[in-house]
């Protein structure tokens, strides 16, 4: 999760999300180039006499400024995309889980299994134990194994939310009478939160979604307690 004064992302648990904070990187440094070419050409005209020969039309410059923003724009936009297809690839999940959005809290369905759902609320402050993350913590986690790509189902019962996980990459909006998806496949055990990102009331900021990646023998230890109990 993020910590205090961070700059940059958080540390990436999904390839996804590793690819996009290689992108972002690398799309970064392309606005360091510009940046510092802009700023070389301010200054040299800046000290350049207005009687300079090289201040005169220039063929060859027109060109330059012509075809160098097109090869950046290339440069730019072929990783973008192939990063835009890939988080749009979907090829056979090991687990599908449906989310639907509530004022405010959360719901998920394990379709793969034939009655385990449940709700998720966020823990009051006042329940919290000593470790756990004020406004961040629910009393149920969506439980996940690890290095599985898994398929969730977004949609909402009331108004428009935003299912949103930064680490894991994932950002998709429950819209009412309508199922999105998407899918990430959990690099390493661990817990990691999220937040609703659509202003959908007044507890908006009281909707926390918390992904807790396990090794598969541990998950389907899960899976099995939770059958037993409902």
């Amino acid at each position: 999760m993020a910590t205090p004064l961070q700059l940059g992302f958080q540390d990436a648990a999904s390839p996804v999300m590793e690819e996009l904070v290689h992108f972002h990187d690398h799309a970064l440094m392309v606005v360091y180039l510009i940046s510092s070419f802009v700023l070389y050409i301010i200054i040299t005209l800046v000290m350049m006499k207005l009687t300079n020969k090289h201040a005169h039309d220039s063929q060859e410059i027109e060109i330059v400024w012509t075809v160098l923003p097109a090869i950046i724009l290339i440069v730019v936009a072929l990783p973008s995309l192939r990063i835009l297809y890939l988080m749009d690839e979907i090829n056979n999940p090991h687990l599908t889980v449906k989310a639907i959005g509530h004022q405010w809290y959360w719901s998920y369905e394990y379709t793969d299994y034939k009655d385990l759902s449940f709700d998720s609320y966020m823990t009051p402050t006042q329940d919290l134990t000593p470790g756990q993350f004020r406004l961040l913590e629910v009393d149920h986690r969506m439980v996940v194994p690890t290095e599985s790509p898994i398929r969730v189902l977004i949609t909402a019962d009331d108004v428009i939310h935003s299912w949103t996980v930064p680490s894991m990459g994932v950002k998709m909006d429950a819209v009412p009478g309508r199922l999105n998806q998407t899918t990430f496949i959990p690099s390493r055990p661990g817990v990691y939160y999220g937040q609703c990102s659509e202003i959908c009331g007044a507890n908006h900021s009281f909707m926390p979604i918390v992904i807790e990646a396990v090794p598969l023998k541990h998950f389907e230890d899960w899976s099995t307690s939770m059958l037993e109990f409902t």
